[in-house]
């Protein structure tokens, strides 16, 4: 009579019935990175939210700085555009069109950059930020450009004088363009580098754990 190999009361070590122990989980490496819990998303969605919104100066003064002025001119009984036919008024449009989706596009980038793991509350917030940041831009274009009292201006400057007319934005569409350029960039970017979930660890799990198949095993033939 031989000794058995492995003792009763001892299971042995390579058993691939054996239960996993209190507290494992062939998931256990999925689980061990989680992404931040909702505050934390909360609170910074709302940081860049309100960062972003305040860019919105730059866009605003840039916008100021760039657009092409409509020149205006009086005869002391109305006030005529000088250029009939001139394109001014779309090229404004334009450019703040133009530095919109710039803004867009860099704001998503430091976004991802400095937040590589967002959430949903991440991209709102980017998204409402760059909303805010557009019509912040739009109001300080016209607060800080030629004045809107046409009348006023033209009596002062004098008959026959050209002045420029007020900065507007006639495509109101326009204030789209940063967020939804912002959200369509980070969305781009979070699918092609963004971090990947872990594959579940499968410790003494699998087939692996069966050993080998008996060589006269049924097999599969096409």
């Amino acid at each position: 009579m031989t000794a058995p190999l492995t003792p009763p009361h001892q299971p042995p070590h390579d058993d691939p019935w054996q239960t996993p122990q209190a507290g494992e989980s062939p998931y256990s490496g999925a689980e061990a990175e989680k992404g931040p819990d909702m505050t934390t998303e909360l609170r910074q969605a709302v940081v860049v939210m309100v960062a972003v919104a305040l860019s919105g100066l730059a866009l605003g003064l840039l916008w100021l700085w760039l657009s092409p002025r409509i020149p205006l001119i009086s005869d002391e009984t109305a006030v005529f555009l000088k250029d009939t036919e001139g394109e001014e008024a779309i090229a404004v449009d334009g450019t703040f069109l133009l530095l919109a989706l710039a803004f867009g596009v860099v704001s998503a980038v430091l976004v991802f950059v400095f937040r590589r793991r967002g959430g949903i509350a991440l991209v709102v917030g980017l998204a409402l930020g760059g909303l805010l940041g557009a019509v912040l831009a739009w109001q300080i274009g016209v607060w800080f450009g030629p004045t809107a009292d046409v009348v006023a201006h033209a009596r002062a400057v004098g008959k026959g004088v050209t002045f420029d007319a007020p900065l507007e934005l006639n495509a109101k569409g326009a204030l789209l363009a940063w967020p939804i350029a912002a959200m369509v960039v980070h969305l781009a970017l979070t699918a092609l580098f963004g971090p990947r979930d872990p594959e579940p660890r499968w410790d003494g799990w699998g087939p692996a754990a069966y050993g080998p198949a008996p060589d006269d095993a049924p097999t599969d033939r096409a």
